[in-house]
Formats: C-alpha cells, sequence, structure tokens
C-alpha cells in the first residue's frame, strides 16, 4: 500500500534505451528482427511491462545480480529467446552465458549469470523460463534417444507434431539434442500415407508414379507400409524410402533386408525410450519420433536471486 507522500509508482517499466545484443549463432533459425519479435509478442502476451507486482514492489533503481541455474539433468536449448527476453526488460543488463545451446547440463549447474535492473529480470522471468525449459525439455528428451541407439549407426528423427508456430524452434532444440530433422513441412518430401494410398485405390504403384510426375524432380518419395506385401510393392515402384509403421520387430528385419541397397528404411509408431534399441537393432536407417516434439516435459530450470 502506497504511504501518504510516497510518489506514485510508474505504470510501465521502460527500457533506458534500444537494447542491443549478440545475435544468435548459426544454425539458430531465426534471424534476429524475427527473434525479437516472437519474444517481444510473448513478453506483451504476459503483460510484462505493466508488472503491477513488481512495479508496486521494487524501487526502479535496485540493482540485482541472479543466476538461471537447471535443477536437472539435461541439454540446454533456446538461450538466444532468454536472453531477449531479458534484454527487452533491461537493454543494460549484462549477461554470462555458462551453457550455450547443445551443452549438457547437470542438476546445480550455472546456464546464466544476470547482473541488472532488479524489475527488468523479475517481469522478464517467466518469459525468459517458458523458451528455455519448453525447447530444451525438446533437446533433453532427444538427446537420451540418441544415446540408447548410439553404437548402431541409426539417426533419430523428429516428426511434424510440433507446436503450431514453434516448429522451426523445436526442430532447431532436435537438433541441439543430437538429432536429425525430418522434412520440415509439406512442400519439402513427398512422403504417401495409408490415407494418400486410399485415395489412389489403393495402387502404391500409381500413388507413386502420380508423385514422380508431378512433384519437383529430384525430390525424396517416401511410402509408409504396415506389411512385408506392401514393403516389396514400394520397392518394385521405385520409391527412395520406406516409413515402417508400428512393425514388430521380426517384420522390420525383413523390411532391412528386403530393402537393403534399394531405398532408405525408417521406422516409426511405437517408439519409446524402452524399445527404440531394438528397434534400432533390426538395421533400419533411421528412427521418426514423434514423442520428442510432441511430449517432451520441460527441463526444471530456476532463477535465483542472490
Amino acid at each position: 500500500m502506497t504511504r501518504p507522500g510516497d510518489p506514485k509508482p510508474p505504470r510501465r517499466i521502460t527500457p533506458l534505451a534500444t537494447p542491443a545484443f549478440a545475435p544468435p549463432a548459426a544454425g539458430f533459425p531465426l534471424a534476429q528482427d524475427a527473434l525479437v519479435t516472437l519474444v517481444r509478442a510473448a513478453l506483451d502476451e504476459d503483460r510484462a511491462f505493466e508488472d503491477v507486482t513488481t512495479i508496486a514492489t521494487v524501487v526502479s533503481a535496485r540493482h540485482a545480480r541472479a543466476a538461471l541455474v537447471a535443477r536437472a539433468d539435461g541439454v540446454v536449448a533456446g538461450v538466444p529467446l532468454a536472453l531477449a527476453a531479458f534484454h527487452l526488460l533491461d537493454s543494460h543488463v549484462e549477461i554470462r552465458v555458462d551453457a550455450e545451446d547443445g551443452t549438457p547440463v547437470r542438476r546445480g549447474d550455472t546456464v546464466l549469470f544476470l547482473s541488472g535492473s532488479a524489475r527488468g529480470l523479475l517481469s522478464a522471468e517467466r518469459v525468459a523460463l517458458n523458451f528455455l525449459q519448453r525447447l530444451s525439455g525438446v533437446a533433453t528428451l532427444t538427446a537420451r534417444y540418441v544415446e540408447a541407439v548410439r553404437g548402431t549407426g541409426t539417426a533419430i528423427l523428429d516428426t511434424r507434431k510440433t507446436t503450431p508456430g514453434w516448429r522451426a524452434l523445436e526442430k532447431y532444440a532436435v537438433r541441439r539434442g543430437g538429432g536429425v530433422n525430418h522434412r520440415p513441412d509439406l512442400s519439402a518430401a513427398v512422403l504417401i500415407k495409408d490415407n494418400h494410398i486410399a485415395a489412389c485405390e489403393g495402387d502404391v504403384a500409381l500413388a507413386v508414379q502420380r508423385a514422380r510426375t508431378h512433384a519437383p524432380e529430384g525430390m525424396l518419395v517416401q511410402v509408409e507400409c504396415d506389411t512385408l506385401l506392401q514393403v516389396r510393392e514400394a520397392i518394385r515402384a521405385g520409391v527412395d524410402a520406406l516409413l515402417l509403421d508400428n512393425m514388430p520387430d521380426h517384420a522390420l528385419s525383413q523390411a532391412v533386408q528386403i530393402a537393403k541397397g534399394k531405398c532408405i528404411t525408417e521406422a516409426s509408431g511405437g517408439v519409446s525410450l524402452a524399445t527404440v534399441r531394438a528397434i534400432a537393432e533390426t538395421g533400419v536407417d533411421r528412427i521418426s519420433v514423434g514423442a520428442l516434439t510432441h511430449s517432451a516435459p520441460s527441463l526444471d530450470l530456476a532463477l535465483d536471486f542472490e
């Protein structure tokens, strides 16, 4: 409560100058302008510049130091977004980055160390953590799958099962976790699935022929197969890759032998950390895992003031 004679607190937190910070490192999917636009929209959604609790309780000149720390083991991703959030609330904030994107961290490790306006740190905290925790969760889960198949030669791929508007960021986090990106969108490759085949009178060869006729020259053509009969039909049709969907391991092994030297093999469906090693040991080239992006738990991170 304001006491008589106390100055009335300002209604907004206003940075002293236009923020200037280093552009994200190579490989980050957003240009700096797009990054700032996204983060500013997140801050506006949170009404971070009108943080009534912080404005009412913290004097504007208060300086603070804080560490953003890992409270669980994982892999960091999303640091450029967190940096932008803090800079947009305090253009003079000083930040030491102890863990760049792709860095494994253990519980208790410092990811960022910050020194600046207490108001800015407090008001940017949640948005910065939302970006970091979500993307680090994707990178962490990906790293666990990659580790589970280590030594088999099988690549771990993501899917298009991503958060709308966040696909580029989530697929970036998969790469930081050691995974490989599948097609980024529907225009990047041909993937003929069961419903496409049904719409082509159930004729795999016809679907592949139409794809070769209408898709850009040289574009990868992949067909989803549920049975070994479909595997043989797809190979006869001249596909570049097979998507072996929900096949038991013994059928996967047979499919790999049938396709050997003819096309790429990719397993999908029913993949978990408990099953992925056995799937990889069938000899498939790739395993696609929707859970990397649609079910990754956020990595536990926190901002601790000194």
